[in-house]
């Protein structure tokens, strides 16, 4: 038998295909994976539970890029603030897809062991189980909202004339070419000593 003109259809192939989509359009459909795979709609099915389950593995290849080695540093405050880092870096190489991924249900298993591993380091340093999904969730805002900052267009302020806005003008030229990572800096250090004013009280 000669070889098939199209290479074999598999999960990794597919995942690619719609990360690529979603980089480039936000967006991604399962008939535009197969076009261009070179493959019908109804094989990509074959091999994936549905749009729903590309977006679990589109999950799975984004959230691979974050380090998760950082959860097992101690104490946990240098481990909550390195795993916002390469968690800010994973997404920030793919903006596009957050808003797809912060809006469906979290599933798939490797990312759900992660979110473990970071619940368990907050459990062992003492704080509350109430108080666990609060400070994950809260530190996911930062995360992800800085994510889409770093992907903003430079400069995100287009002032006409400078005469009417000369305050802003000169808190923006003053800001310099960091602003973004200085912005991040200082709401992740001003999150952390939270936490520990939260850990400290007992709440």
């Amino acid at each position: 038998m000669g070889r098939p003109r199209t290479p074999l259809l598999d999960r990794e192939r597919i995942t690619t295909t719609a990360l690529e989509l979603v980089d480039r359009q936000g967006e991604f459909s399962v008939p535009q994976i197969a076009r261009r795979l070179g493959v019908q709609t109804g094989s990509v099915y074959h091999h994936v539970e549905g749009r729903d389950g590309i977006v679990e593995l589109l999950r799975v290849r984004v959230a691979s890029a974050i380090d998760t080695s950082t959860l097992e540093v101690r104490p946990w405050d240098a481990a909550m603030t390195a795993w916002a880092r390469s968690y800010r870096a994973a997404f920030a190489a793919h903006p596009r897809a957050i808003p797809l991924l912060m809006t469906s249900p979290v599933r798939a298993r490797k990312v759900l062991d992660q979110y473990e591993c970071a619940v368990r380091l907050l459990l062992d340093a003492g704080f509350a189980a109430a108080d666990v999904m609060v400070v994950i969730s809260a530190l996911e805002n930062l995360v992800l909202g800085s994510a889409l900052d770093m992907a903003a267009p430079e400069p995100m302020w287009e002032i006409p004339d400078e005469a009417s806005t000369p305050e802003l003008t000169r808190a923006l030229a003053s800001a310099g070419p960091n602003r973004t990572h200085a912005a991040f800096d200082l709401a992740l250090e001003g999150f952390i000593a939270h936490c520990r004013a939260l850990l400290a009280t007992g709440r």
